[in-house]
This record gives C-alpha cells, structure tokens and sequence, in this order.
C-alpha cells in the first residue's frame, strides 16, 4: 500500500475557532474513508484544507510524500479532486461543457479539447447514468441530477485521490447505492483513494473500509470502520444514544 496523503500533527482553524490539533491521518491507495462528526464540527473546513484551499495553523500535509505547497497547482489538480457540498450555476452552459471541466488540469493554454477527453467526459456521464444529457442546460436539472453531473466532472478529472464534501446530498436511495458501490469499487480496482464527509453512518459502514470521527472538542478517531465505529463512539460523536442492530449478517446504527 502506497500513502497518497498524509498529515502531520496538523491544526486547523476557522475564524476563532479551533477545527482539529495534532491531526495525523495515512490515507493509502484502495482505501475508502468517511468523515463523521456533528454539523459545525469542521469537516468542511479540514477537506479544503486537505485539498489546500484553506491555510493549516500548524502542521504538514503530504501528497505522494511532498509537502502540499511544493506542488505546483495544476500537477496537484491532476492528482487530487475535490466535489464541493453545493454548486452555483452562474452561466447556462449545457451537460458536456460542465462535465469537461474536469479536463482542464490536463489541458495547455488554449487547448481544446480531444476526441479522448470527450470519451472520457462520455464515460464519466455513463458512471452516474447520465448518457443521452449532454446538450441539456445545467440550469434545466433536478438537484440530483445536478449532482451526478458534478460527480461526472470530478471523475471526468481522473485523480488518484477523490476529497468528496457530502457526495449523496440530493441524490435518491437507488443513486445512493449505485454511485457509492461504484465509486468504491473503483477506488480498490485502480488503487485510488477516496475521503468523503457523510451523514448517514449506514452508508459509510456499508462504502468505506476506514473512519475519520471528528469531536467538537477537537478531539478525534481515526482507523478501521470496525474499530472506530461503535455505539458507544457514535453516541459520544453525535450526543444521542446510538444503537446496533445485527440482522441478517447485517449491522445497522439507530438513534435511540
């Protein structure tokens, strides 16, 4: 297993206040990870920072084993990509056009694109089963269409290490499933990595082989989903009583 991001005693803020200390996180090739904490907490804030859009108070970050900022902008946007919580749609651009936005970091100046970058934007499409959209304006979407076509783009990038800001928002159960399976199958087939912030413990324990537990006090557990998450942590993490279920060789996490 090869170490794709790594920190080192980090610390981040936000305004006053203090998101996390003495973070030390080793996100490897083929693994899956969730961030689980209470709103607020910070997740956001640590994804960009992890992605360098946000400054760390303290600390290092490592991609490939090179400190974030010895990384030229456009050779990190070829390894890391990031899907934002929510989109702003600006200009009435159409399915494809957004989607090959993805393909910028590989693109010089004033290069259009190939006939393999709009395979690739193609394929993308056909991942979240969007085929057949591509001349539709982006304004005319639901949200979750909206949303597979930002998953689309992020995939159109082609990284090797996916930071995904609550990638199910918007999206029905079966869209839930399906890009989540495959996302995750993907990930262990081509040795990538993946650090999503979720909400539902169900579908991280179902998706995700590692957890990252973030406490208001800045406190935190990180690891195997197994080891780190309990109802006992779960129930500290959130501040309501959290239950296991097991049924049908299945575990299930309730409030109550």
């Amino acid at each position: 297993m090869t170490n794709l991001l790594t920190t080192k005693d980090l610390a981040v803020e936000i305004g006053c206040k203090a998101v996390c200390k003495d973070l030390n996180l080793n996100i490897g090739s083929g693994e899956c990870w969730a961030i689980l904490g209470m709103n607020g907490v910070g997740k956001t804030t640590l994804l960009h920072t992890l992605a360098g859009l946000h400054p760390a108070v303290s600390g290092q970050i490592e991609i490939n084993n090179t400190t974030i900022e010895n990384i030229p902008p456009r050779a990190l946007a070829r390894f890391m990509g990031l899907l934002l919580q929510d989109y702003e749609d600006a200009f009435p651009g159409t399915v494809m056009q957004t989607v090959l936005c993805g393909r910028h970091p590989h693109l010089k100046n004033w290069q259009w694109e190939s006939e393999k970058d709009l395979k690739i934007a193609r394929d993308a499409l056909a991942f979240v089963e969007m085929q057949g959209f591509e001349d539709r304006s982006i304004l005319t979407l639901s949200g979750g269409e909206r949303r597979r076509v930002a998953i689309a783009t992020l995939l159109c990038q082609q990284t090797t290490l996916l930071l995904l800001d609550e990638p199910t928002n918007h999206l029905d159960l079966r869209y839930q499933h399906k890009i989540l399976s495959s996302l995750s199958q993907q990930i262990k087939q081509n040795r990538q990595a993946m650090l999503m912030i979720m909400h539902d413990i169900n579908l991280a324990t179902r998706y995700c082989d590692h957890a990252l537990l973030m406490f208001e006090n800045k406190d935190y557990l990180s690891g195997k989903c197994e080891d780190v998450i309990t109802a006992e942590n779960l129930s500290r993490l959130y501040g309501y009583p959290m239950t296991l279920i097991k049924s049908n060789n299945k575990e299930i996490y309730l409030a109550g």
